[in-house]
């Protein structure tokens, strides 16, 4: 290649001078082979598959580096572009997975994941009526996936529509009875009804099929700290209930520091009265300690 380079002047000014070449320099221009793109493609869907099968051992950053590389050598399948948008996706990086989803959903248009994977997208952009109408689009086609039940219920919880939020995660529940998510998600939504009381029952059911969870743990903790007025000093050292409020939201945020952090708990959906209950049980001497260990 640097042969070459060095003999770019060098043709140049013969062409000034009106000279011809010696027939050998032809030999410097390579013969190019074409590109087999039926081989690349199918290259690439194998390497997808290869991804697949590491995103679902959760080997995220091997999957995305093999999904890239598919995409490349695959760039008008549409399941390449939804598996790397996905993955995307499952990093976080909403603004590389949104491309990829769109031109996924244009050359699969009847495909409910990808409807699925764009409201999910949406959502975590804060867009919930636009992540509704695709969750909803994708339920269509196919009615009974939990986690798109699951989505489509936050989206309605952000946009304040509870009755159908509720209804939503309920139709989550009857796909998958053990999907702990919605049914923690409704007792969310039923404390900013203002029903604390059935709120707890769902987190105690939620904490039933998710014994490890902390969320479900914190939010039993905070909703009977400010039931039973734990907040004073005299009440909290007798009522088991208070004590019960203790060791759930010590066990909570001993298992996971993040869900002592209230723009965490937010992106979570825990909403203005159930956040403003927790500020009042972080301000609990022990707990308060606690948080400033963590």
């Amino acid at each position: 290649m640097l042969k070459r380079l060095f003999l770019l002047p060098l043709l140049t000014l013969c062409g000034l001078l009106g000279t011809t070449l010696p027939g050998r320099t032809q030999a410097l221009t390579p013969y190019v082979l074409p590109l087999d793109y039926d081989l690349m493609t199918e290259q690439g869907l194998f390497l997808a598959n290869e991804a697949q099968q590491l995103a679902e051992f959760q080997q995220y950053g091997r999957a995305l580096a093999l999904a890239q590389l598919a995409a490349q050598l695959a760039p008008n399948d549409g399941q390449v572009l939804a598996l790397l948008g996905g993955l995307y996706l499952q990093n976080n990086e909403v603004d590389k997975a949104l491309p990829l989803l769109d031109r996924a959903q244009r050359l699969l248009p009847d495909n409910p994941r990808v409807l699925f994977a764009l409201g999910s997208a949406y959502l975590q952009q804060d867009d919930p009526q636009r992540a509704a109408s695709y969750l909803e689009q994708g339920l269509a086609l196919e009615p009974d996936n939990p986690s798109a039940l699951f989505d489509l219920g936050n989206a309605y919880f952000k946009l304040d529509q509870y009755p159908q939020a509720i209804a939503t995660f309920e139709r989550s529940v009857a796909a998958e009875p053990e999907f702990w998510p919605s049914v923690n998600n409704i007792g969310l939504v039923l404390y900013e009804q203002g029903d604390a009381q059935k709120a707890v029952e769902y987190w105690q059911s939620s904490l039933e099929l998710a014994a490890n969870e902390p969320e479900p743990k914190l939010a039993i903790a905070v909703a009977l700290h400010a039931q039973e007025n734990c907040g004073v000093p005299v009440i909290r050292a007798a009522n088991a209930a208070c004590q019960e409020a203790l060791r759930l939201g010590t066990e909570a945020l001993e298992q996971d520091s993040r869900y002592a952090d209230i723009e965490f708990l937010r992106t979570n959906l825990w909403g203005d009265k159930l956040l403003d209950s927790t500020t009042a049980f972080f301000e609990i001497p022990d707990i308060k300690t606690l948080l400033s260990e963590l």
